[in-house]
């Protein structure tokens, strides 16, 4: 039994690759003196090519494995897992675990100068329809498009941000975006 105070414990933060450890620096800004452990499931991403039900289950053992490092908050850093796992994975831990949909709809809706809102993700996160729930539950009347992008997760993992092959891959996805 580990006897470490809930206090001392770490925060788990888990993604299915690099990209949550956006969420880590942001996490560590906030809180400096928080002890944390990032699993970046690098060997399975990406997630949002997957069934739901895989990502139910990758998701599921992500959470046990940090569980069984003695965390004392759960983050789930991945959209994707986030849109289909979060509530399953609430319901079978006895610690807090957090998504990143819900401030993610909520800082959208704050930061909307036209009441339109364009949502970019895998497509299994575009087709849960996480996102536009979550923004619609904090203003009904806020117009969402949305858009898969489906390259955009192995373009990232690969650290082709600033590449012309990504430029051309954004452009072709954001033009259907754009009403």
């Amino acid at each position: 039994m580990d006897h470490t105070s809930l206090a001392d414990r770490p925060i788990g933060i888990f993604d299915s690759g690099i990209g949550g450890l956006t969420v880590l620096r942001e996490l560590h800004r906030q809180l400096p003196a928080e002890s944390t452990i990032y699993l970046g499931d690098t060997a399975r991403v990406p997630y949002g090519i997957r069934s739901p039900e895989t990502v139910k289950k990758y998701s599921m053992q992500n959470s046990m494995y940090l569980m069984e490092m003695g965390i004392k908050l759960l983050i789930i850093a991945c959209n994707t897992s986030s849109a289909i796992s979060l509530y399953s994975i609430r319901n079978s831990l006895d610690i807090p675990v957090l998504g990143v949909i819900e401030p993610g709809a909520k800082a959208a809706v704050a930061a909307t100068r036209n009441g339109t809102i364009g949502v970019i993700g895998t497509e299994v996160t575009i087709k849960s329809g996480a996102y536009r729930r979550a923004i619609h539950s904090h203003n009904g009347g806020v117009v969402v498009y949305e858009q898969s992008c489906p390259l955009f997760v192995p373009l990232v993992e690969e650290g082709w941000l600033n590449d012309e092959i990504t430029e051309a891959v954004a452009r072709k996805y954001l033009k259907g975006l754009i009403p």
